[in-house]
């Protein structure tokens, strides 16, 4: 039996992955797949593959790529969703700041330096034209961090998925001001190098399991309901989710997609220097 860890945001995306776990489907083809929830998101994530408490890990794709530019020993091995992720830009309910513009010069709540609601605040910083240099930032965790940080007013406001807050906006804890989405797809699967060297064609079976749930998953009997209930969302929401949000079936990451996103993130002054994309990526050829 080949032993192996996964992780990912406890968040409707991921549900795919319950599913075969549930169904005890890799258990089938010898590989004991287990599943750690990471509420800290992708910051949280890039350590857990570097010291090496995670083998395989969903991750936004902004924050993967700039780990590994930063030396995480892993590889993208494909695309998970290949929609953009629309990030709400949220603060406190009792906020003076009404408007997108009155955030300028406002603290930052972010999960961690390196996840996507840190990097996802300086793009959103780029596509205003205020100065990136100058943000201020308040390191909070994880989402009740955020909620925690917004309501004492230790920050201002706190970028995280659109769906996922939408109970808080909907609840008066939060208001959303504007959205704004990713511009390249939102999550891919990265895999520590050592796993890959020892155990390639268990994580190509994971990925093909995987894959083949993920591309018949809006197709099942009632599964909005099913996520509405699971994460606690209105329905409606779930279905408008559902409409925007595609998954991978299989196909490769490619070159030229890890080119574009660098050159973007460039940019953005999210990373310095464009590095060659085959030293992010591992064709699984599923």
């Amino acid at each position: 039996m080949t032993d192996l860890k996964v992780g990912g945001v406890p968040e409707h995306f991921n549900y795919p992955w319950y599913i075969t776990l549930k169904n005890k489907e890799y258990n089938e083809h010898n590989i004991n797949l287990r599943w750690k929830d990471y509420p800290g998101g992708t910051g949280q994530m890039c350590k857990a593959l570097r010291d090496g408490s995670v083998d395989i890990a969903i991750v936004l794709t902004e924050g993967i790529i700039k780990d590994i530019a930063d030396g995480n020993p892993s590889k993208i091995v494909q695309t998970f969703v290949e929609t953009p992720l629309i990030w709400g830009i949220h603060v406190g309910a009792k906020s003076s700041f009404n408007k997108i513009e009155d955030l300028e010069h406002a603290t930052i709540a972010i999960s961690r330096f390196g996840s996507g609601s840190h990097l996802m605040a300086i793009v959103n910083a780029y596509n205003q034209g205020w100065n990136v240099q100058k943000l201020k930032f308040k390191v909070i965790g994880n989402l009740q961090g955020g909620i925690d940080a917004l309501t004492t007013g230790e920050a201002d406001y706190f970028m995280w998925e659109h769906f996922t807050t939408k109970p808080l906006v909907d609840h008066g804890t939060f208001r959303r001001i504007n959205d704004c989405p990713t511009p390249w797809p939102c999550f891919v699967i990265a895999v520590r190098n050592e796993v890959l060297e020892n155990n390639f064609d268990a994580v190509k079976k994971v990925l093909a399991i995987i894959n083949a749930e993920a591309k018949d998953f809006k197709k099942i009997d009632k599964i909005d309901q099913t996520l509405a209930k699971r994460y606690e969302q209105q329905l409606e929401d779930i279905q408008e989710w559902l409409k925007i949000t595609e998954w991978n079936d299989g196909q490769p990451i490619t070159k030229n997609l890890i080119t574009r996103i660098q050159n973007e993130m460039i940019q953005f002054n999210v990373i310095q220097e464009l590095k060659n994309s085959e030293d992010f990526i591992k064709n699984m050829n599923i």
